[in-house]
């Protein structure tokens, strides 16, 4: 994957997740742990792209 590629993907990740943030009324703490499970996802999946983490075991979006 290109920079360019993983740049426009955490643009549009972090885009999506400021309109969830700021657009839908939820409770706090549900705001706070779907803060905290995209953060988490984004950075395994940006450790499995560089290839730090490797294969997660067949874990994987889109495949």
């Amino acid at each position: 994957m290109s920079l360019i590629n993983l740049v426009i993907v955490l643009i549009v990740v972090g885009v999506l997740l400021w309109l969830i943030n700021s657009l839908l009324p939820m409770d706090p703490r549900i705001k706070s742990i779907l803060n905290a499970v995209v953060v988490i996802a984004v950075v395994l999946w940006l450790l499995q792209t560089s290839g730090i983490l490797g294969a997660m075991g067949g874990i994987g979006i889109g495949e």
